[in-house]
Formats: structure tokens, C-alpha cells, sequence
């Protein structure tokens, strides 16, 4: 009997005869104590059978390779930099001012509030301390320190009294700087309560995908996990394999969907290990490692549920390139009983933990046996 073979890509050996693969890189599976060959055909083979794959047209990303750079998503948010009109028209002050970290938002409101009391104390000392009834005499850094507080004071309407203006000019600029305090104040509510508001996802995506042993071949795997204490129902995700490929003497994106082996679940609750099996249906049917590398290949990830509290459709964005799938991984179980075996801990320190897996064996690149 002579060896069991999975010809990646190729499914018999009159298909590696046309294709001229009979010598190209193999390695061996080790399936239920017996190894099973997979071939890696290349590139070259991969845009012939590229026509016959079912490809996305709706993405949203240009087709030419040439003006493209970098990955498609860096950290969930699309990697696109936009230019040719101005900065106060280029970004949606809100959009940003509600996406950005929390300690960036603190600081930014802090710098604001003190950059906007030194502008101010800056004019009240330009007009003279002297238009300022309550100014304790003394250097110049204790009269400007003097004017900076009085600022605070009048820019969040505490008014502690000590320290009033006198004069037309010195009132006038209190009145507008108080204006601008009531302003700002309520638009930093807003922000603070949109902040708070707004409908996320709080999804946790692990940081590497896996080639995984997955039944009688092998299997890309990643993981997600939801890290808040919110009810996720209905999710739903879909993956996409972007590609770069030679097309009429042109560098073309390409967009092939993948097949899960479950793509909806009830309640995500738990760690939800997505499975797209590398079968000979699947885009990724025959690529190696190397071979991902040079098609420049970046899996998208898209998942989106309904959130049970905000009463509203969730979303949330990943993306894996190739230096970012781990070859012979399986991931650990990230959850377990607690101490009294009454609840299950779930132990988001662990999504991306795994284990490496005897997945991939060189053998001697030789035309296996029939029989």
C-alpha cells in the first residue's frame, strides 16, 4: 500500500502531470497516526485557478494593486489616509473625538482647558492687573498666576469673588470668556455622554490565526471573544481573502470569500473559535506559508451582533496578513469551572494562548506512490 495523498489543489495525479507539479514541495500531515501528503503548487497555479473562484466585487477597496499600500485594516479601522482638501473638512471632529482612547480624550479636554484659561490670563495681563480689583501685588509670575486663576474662575462661572474686573474692556472679556465657558462645557457633556452611549461591539480578536489539523486536512483558525459584561445575540461573521495577483500584466486585488464551518451563533457568550476548513473549495486550497507572503494575502475579518442593551447592530473589524498566521497552532480553552464549580470563568488572558502542533513534517519531495 503505498502512502494516502491530499493533493492540495489537485486532486489527482494526471492534474499534477498537466500542471507540472510532480516535483514541487510537499509536506506531511500526521492524521489519526498516519501521514497524508499535501502538495503546495505556487503562485503561478494559483492565478490559473484563480479564474474559477468565486471573487467579491463589493469591498470597497480599489482593484489595482499598484495604487494600494500597506494592509487593507490596521487594528479594525480601514488604513486609508485622505488628502487634497482641508484638515477642518478632512475629519468629523465628533467621529474622532468619539473613537479616541480614554486617557488621549482626558488629556485632550485638560490641554484644551488649560491652553484656553492661559489665553485669557495672557489678555487680562496684557490689559493691566490693575483692571483686576483683588490682585495681591507682587512679581510678575505671581500677577500672571494671579490673572490664570481668576480665568478658571470665570471660565467655569465659580467666581469665588475675591478677584472682579473693573472697566469696560476687562468686563467685556470676562463676559465672552464666560460665554465660551458655558459652550465648551456643554460640549464636553455631550461628548463624555456619546462616549458612553454609543452602541460597540467590545469584541476581542486574537492576535494570531492558526493552521490547525482540522478533521482529514487542515483548517485556518481565529478566535474572538466578547471582554464586557454585555449580551451579544444572533453574531454573525464573514471572512474575506485579499489577494494580490498578476492579471493581464497588472498587479489586481482580488477578494475571495471563505467558508466557515459555522458562521452564526445564537449568543456569543463565550470564546468562539472561527473555522474555515482548506479544502478544495477554499482560495487557500494549496498556498504555503511562502506562498502567502507573496500574494500579499490579508484575511478580513467582519462580525457584527445584536446587542440585547443598546437595543442596536454591533460591529466590529480584524484582519490577519500572512506574517500573522501561525502554521501548526491549536488554541487552548479559554474558560473553565470556578472554584465552587458554579459559574464559568472565562479568562480573556488566554485568547491567545495555543499550543504548537506536530502539523508539519518535511519529506523528500518525490511523486508519492499510487495505490
Amino acid at each position: 500500500m503505498g502512502q494516502k495523498n491530499i493533493l492540495t489543489g489537485l486532486t489527482t495525479i494526471d492534474n499534477l502531470k498537466n500542471f507540472k507539479l510532480a516535483h514541487q514541495p510537499k509536506i506531511a500531515l500526521k492524521i489519526n497516526g498516519e501521514f497524508q501528503l499535501i502538495y503546495f503548487y505556487g503562485t503561478m497555479a494559483f492565478v490559473k485557478r484563480s479564474s474559477n473562484l468565486p471573487s467579491e466585487l463589493n469591498t470597497g477597496f480599489g482593484a489595482s494593486s499598484a495604487n494600494n499600500a500597506g494592509r487593507f485594516y490596521d487594528k479594525g479601522r480601514v488604513n486609508i489616509i485622505k488628502k487634497g482638501i482641508g484638515i477642518l473638512d478632512r475629519y468629523s471632529w465628533y467621529h474622532t473625538m468619539l473613537s479616541m482612547p480614554r486617557m488621549k480624550f482626558l488629556l485632550l479636554l485638560f490641554s484644551i482647558y488649560i491652553l484656553i484659561n492661559l489665553a485669557f490670563a495672557f489678555i487680562y495681563y496684557l490689559i493691566g492687573v490693575e483692571h483686576l480689583s483683588g490682585v495681591r501685588p507682587g512679581s510678575s509670575v505671581r500677577s500672571f498666576t494671579e490673572v490664570f486663576f481668576f480665568s478658571t474662575q470665570t471660565f467655569t462661572t465659580v467666581g469665588y469673588g475675591r478677584i472682579s474686573p473693573t472697566g469696560f474692556v476687562t468686563s467685556a472679556v470676562a463676559t465672552l470668556e464666560a460665554f465660551l465657558g458655558l459652550l465648551s462645557f456643554a460640549i464636553a457633556t455631550g461628548l463624555f455622554y456619546g462616549r458612553f452611549s454609543r452602541p460597540q461591539a467590545f469584541l476581542k480578536f486574537s492576535n494570531q490565526a492558526l493552521i490547525s489539523p482540522y478533521k482529514n486536512g487542515i483548517a485556518l483558525m481565529l478566535r474572538m471573544s466578547p471582554f464586557k459584561n454585555n449580551t451579544l445575540s444572533e453574531a454573525e461573521v464573514k471572512l474575506t481573502a485579499a489577494m494580490q495577483i498578476e492579471e493581464n500584466g497588472k498587479r489586481m486585488n482580488k477578494f475571495y470569500p471563505l467558508d466557515l464551518e459555522m458562521s452564526k451563533v445564537n449568543a456569543l457568550t463565550l470564546s468562539w473559535t472561527l473555522v474555515h476548513p482548506i479544502d478544495e473549495k477554499s482560495p487557500l486550497y494549496g498556498l504555503s506559508h511562502d506562498d502567502m507572503r507573496q500574494l500579499n494575502l490579508e484575511i478580513l475579518v467582519f462580525a457584527k451582533a445584536f446587542d440585547e442593551v443598546f437595543s442596536n447592530t454591533v460591529m466590529a473589524r480584524n484582519s490577519y496578513i500572512a506574517n500573522e498566521i501561525v502554521w501548526g497552532g491549536k488554541f487552548r480553552i479559554m474558560y473553565y469551572p470556578n472554584a465552587d464549580k458554579t459559574k464559568t470563568v472565562l479568562d480573556l488572558n488566554m485568547i491567545n494562548d495555543y499550543d504548537k502542533v506536530d502539523l508539519l513534517q518535511s519529506v523528500a519531495a518525490t511523486r508519492p506512490e499510487s495505490g
